[in-house]
């Protein structure tokens, strides 16, 4: 369905803009943007900074969206960088890519402004300049970047649209499910023109919009939801929330994460039956970030979301069964050597092999005032779902971490000023240099350190919190619009029997801890991922000792799997 249909509005198209001081390539560059996205672009090439800022600035007086910012590398450094800013500040959803030539890659200074240009916030990637007409390589490369930004421009139509009043808690707790399990969606504030659009569209086909929070997924057949629970998104939009037939499985991975959905992939691809059973979203704490640029095998950077969806498709591929917004309460040692699962409301299952892979949590700050704000302008972790609604106005990140850093960097793209606050001296010891790099050039966020949040408030949405500085005691009130909490991880261990072995903190021990723990009792010695019970495997973060990084999850589900099918081989 057509924004055209739904709205009954026509739009200027959106634009890609190329900027390139030679001329033949430059025609090349229009003749093949041209080519593949005339149709539902306007293309415009210019061959100089100074012409290229001018559409920009036309673009945002005019209100008109930018979709692709292409500009040569070789261009003055100096008009580069104030260009691209510009692009930036004018047109914060705009994809801004450097086009460097074919065989560039021989030259280090190349490489470099391409590193520091991404490093600084300024560019997203680069792309190969089309070398002949017809080059399928740039026009797949750019078609990504459009689909990059269809995604996060906030006027484009969606697959799911929600209606509520701005500040409606409820409301953003919804978004925040739908964006953490990669359902492509849109918010639409009650008040708005576009929310009037979508309201005329549904009313005049007899709908009823009778609730606070209005679901539609006019991609699933029109469906309308109103006031649904999570588990009512779920259903709605086709992911699994129970279980029929055989409940009895080779493997269960409880949780959805990088490393469960790793062994998921392998298990299933490797014949075992196997079941997943995730309770919140896929991708867990990782499926929130907002952009992870040091995954092997993604140079522009990949989403958690994008990441997570790709895993969860290639599990569902290879046979998969799924049990989504269901949470494992209950694990069993039974006299076959089975293990036995309850997953609450939707029953109990039984595997001959358990792989633990339920992540970590963020720790609550503990503030009353702020508690109760939790969803209105209070957000924990790191999803940054709330950015466009914060457009000019300022925002808190607490925590030193990559995730805090990288939700920092996509909040600058929209706020005024964007605060990093931690309690610490500084970040060097748990946060990525490229993250830091990215930070200190960045103009519009800081980092404060040695504070920490003791309160705030506002009526029903945040508007400001108060920060102390534990070196001073001295409190200081920010007037801010969000603040989001990333601190110290939390395992979901607490539902685990004694006999699985844990350390001071909730970890899982596997491997030579377990093996340490006097709750180890078999004759061999545990699997290197095997925990003290035999046949329960712990990977990722929750395992005591784990290095907490994304690809290291993904390691460790997809190794256990080898351990996983010596333990059945050598079970009854």
């Amino acid at each position: 369905m057509s924004d055209h249909a739904v709205s009954g509005v026509s739009r200027a198209r959106p634009l890609i803009l190329a900027v390139h001081t030679d001329h033949t390539a430059l025609d090349r560059l229009e003749g093949e943007l041209q080519r593949c996205f005339g149709s539902d672009f306007r293309v415009r090439g210019e061959s100089s900074a100074v012409d290229a800022l001018r559409t920009l600035e036309s673009a945002q007086d005019h209100g008109d969206r930018v979709a692709v910012v292409l500009v040569d590398v070789t261009l003055d450094a100096r008009e580069r960088s104030k260009l691209l800013g510009a692009a930036r500040s004018l047109h914060p959803d705009a994809r801004r890519v450097l086009l460097i030539r074919w065989g560039s890659w021989a030259y280090r200074d190349v490489a470099e402004t391409i590193l520091h240009d991404i490093a600084v916030g300024d560019a997203v990637s680069y792309v190969l300049t089309p070398w002949t007409d017809g080059d399928e390589l740039f026009h797949r490369t750019v078609a990504e970047l459009v689909q990059e930004w269809s995604r996060s421009e906030a006027t484009n139509w969606r697959e799911v649209v929600v209606l509520a009043d701005a500040e409606n808690a409820r409301a953003h707790e919804v978004l925040g499910v739908l964006a953490r399990n990669g359902v492509p969606h849109a918010f639409r504030p009650r008040g708005t023109e576009m929310a009037e659009q979508v309201e005329r569209y549904l009313l005049d086909a007899g709908k009823s919009l009778d609730a606070s929070v209005v679901v539609w997924m006019p991609a699933i057949g029109g469906t309308l939801l109103h006031d649904p629970s999570d588990l009512e998104l779920a259903e709605a939009w086709g992911v699994p929330t129970t279980l029929d037939g055989d409940r009895s499985f080779d493997l269960v991975v409880v949780g959805a994460g990088p490393a469960g959905l790793a062994a998921a992939v392998y298990g299933a691809s490797e014949g075992l039956r196997t079941l997943i059973v995730e309770r919140e979203s896929l991708g867990g704490q990782a499926g929130s970030s907002s952009l992870i640029r040091n995954y092997l095998g993604f140079s522009r950077g990949v989403s958690g979301v994008e990441l997570a969806q790709r895993g969860y498709q290639q599990a569902w591929i290879f046979g998969t069964h799924v049990l989504h917004m269901r949470e494992v309460d209950a694990l069993e040692m039974q006299s076959d050597g089975t293990l036995r699962l309850s997953a609450g409301d939707a029953g109990t299952v039984t595997g001959r092999a358990v792989v633990l892979a339920t992540g970590v949590s963020y720790r609550r700050l503990g503030v009353p005032s702020l508690e109760a704000l939790s969803g209105a302008g209070v957000f924990y972790g790191a999803s940054v779902t709330e950015a466009h609604g914060l457009r000019g106005r300022r925002a808190i990140v607490v925590g030193g971490g990559n995730s805090a850093g990288q939700a920092a960097m996509h909040l600058a793209r929209y706020c005024e000023k964007v605060t990093i606050a931690i309690r610490g001296e500084g970040v060097a010891a748990s946060m990525s240099q490229y993250l830091i790099d990215a930070i200190d050039a960045a103009r519009n966020v800081e980092i404060r350190t040695h504070v920490e949040v003791v309160g705030g408030g506002g009526d029903g949405w945040l508007d400001h919190v108060v920060l102390r500085d534990r070196r001073t005691d001295a409190q200081v009130r920010e007037e801010v619009a969000g603040l989001f909490v990333m601190i110290g991880a939390q395992p979901h261990t607490a539902w685990l029997p004694a006999e699985v072995g844990r350390d001071e903190r909730g970890f899982v021990l596997a491997g030579a801890d377990a093996a340490a723990s006097p709750l180890w009792t078999s004759d061999r010695l545990p699997r290197p991922y095997e925990s003290t019970v035999p046949g329960v495997f712990a990977v990722g973060d929750v395992r005591a000792g784990s290095v907490k990084r994304v690809a290291s999850a993904v390691g460790e589900g997809s190794v256990v799997l080898a351990q996983v099918h010596q333990h059945l081989a050598e079970s009854p």
